[in-house]
């Protein structure tokens, strides 16, 4: 039987969140490259690397950073 914890409220989510990325490795889970599709990058942003999306680090970080601010916003 699996246990109810309550859920933290929002501002001790965003504490917890913020504690853990300032302490260890956060690794998050979701639709990191559909999202980064959606941003209608061009050839030109993958530098002809078509669908490599860690290029967009380097070519477009404002693109990699409206997905992270999404999560976050979340």
């Amino acid at each position: 039987m699996a246990s109810h914890l309550p859920l933290p409220v929002p501002a001790d989510r965003a504490r917890a969140l913020r504690e853990a990325l300032a302490t260890r490795v956060v690794v998050a889970d979701g639709a990191m490259g559909t999202m980064l599709q959606a941003q209608d990058p061009t050839l030109e942003d993958f530098q002809n690397l078509e669908g490599c999306n860690e290029v967009l680090n380097v070519t477009r970080p404002d693109i990699v950073r409206s997905v992270h601010e999404a999560y976050f916003a979340v």
